[in-house]
């Protein structure tokens, strides 16, 4: 399955910059022979995201502690040994959990998370990993940014973790690569969606990574004006217990313009970028 959707190269960019370097902002140059891809690991009901740009590396989420062999397994298979980024959204096990697997076969530069931590093994494991890399997790703010090869990846939220609610704690950012942008938002419910849009924060995107499995606490009416994604990703578990994705959200999706890919229906799934097109390929 292939489609090719076109867009209009608008940015001017400046100087290249080294990959994963420290929280500042750039505007980077697409090269000549760009290389970007976002692949969405099917891992059920949970959530995997590998972002592999012009050399440079990033994994988003690694899935249930379960998944840690899937994940690893998939890395393997792309011949990647080193990540220049771990980014765990919030401290829920789905999301957390198989970044251990990551940590254990990839030699890793940088691991940011929210200061939200969990009590939980699957965190704790987390954070030993972490540690056996003789590395500390970095807390970002709301508009910190750094490079990952050529892409710019900014950080949108969240902008307070003053909550009980650890989906609220979500990371949510945004990856700019040319023309073509990916929004990841975590399990982000209404309340994050609000101050993120409250902020002022640019959340139109190409690609829309949907909040919380497609439940309907996220993806909000608000939110997805700004957004107005040409494609949508929902990593979700078939047969699942929540009933996710919502079927309310899946066609506010629709009405919105949005091609909807699911990884439980489609698998892994990668979207691929010139800079100006993306390309989305589905195991199924």
């Amino acid at each position: 399955m292939k489609r090719i959707i076109s867009f209009i190269l608008t940015a001017a960019l400046l100087m290249f910059t080294p990959s994963c370097a420290t929280f500042e902002t750039y505007s980077p140059d697409v090269p000549e022979n760009p290389q970007f891809a976002a692949h969405f690991i099917d891992v059920g009901q949970a959530d995997a995201a590998l972002i592999e740009c012009d050399g440079a590396n990033m994994m988003i989420d690694g899935g249930n502690a379960e998944d840690s062999s899937l994940v690893a397994s998939y890395l393997k298979r792309r011949a990647i040994s080193h990540i220049d980024c771990v980014v765990c959204t919030h401290a829920h096990e789905d999301h957390v959990g198989g970044l251990s697997g990551v940590l254990s076969v990839a030699d890793v530069d940088r691991v940011i998370a929210p200061k939200t931590p969990s009590d939980t093994k699957a965190y704790k494991n987390f954070v030993r990993k972490t540690e056996e890399n003789g590395l500390k997790i970095e807390t970002p703010a709301a508009d910190d940014s750094f490079i990952l090869g050529n892409a710019l990846v900014e950080i949108l939220g969240p902008l307070s973790e003053d909550t009980d609610e650890l989906n609220n704690t979500s990371i949510v950012l945004k990856i700019t690569y040319g023309s073509v942008s990916f929004l990841f938002t975590g399990d982000a419910e209404r309340e994050e969606e609000e101050s993120i849009l409250e902020s002022g924060a640019d959340l139109k995107s190409t690609v829309l990574k949907v909040g919380h499995h497609g439940s309907g606490t996220s993806t909000s009416y608000p939110f997805l004006r700004e957004v107005m994604p040409e494609i949508s990703v929902i990593s979700v578990g078939k047969d699942n217990y929540y009933d996710h994705p919502h079927e309310n959200i899946v066609s506010r999706l629709k009405d919105a313009g949005s091609e909807v890919y699911r990884t439980d229906l489609n698998g892994d799934i990668v979207i691929t970028s010139d800079g100006t097109n993306v390309s989305v390929s589905a195991e199924k």
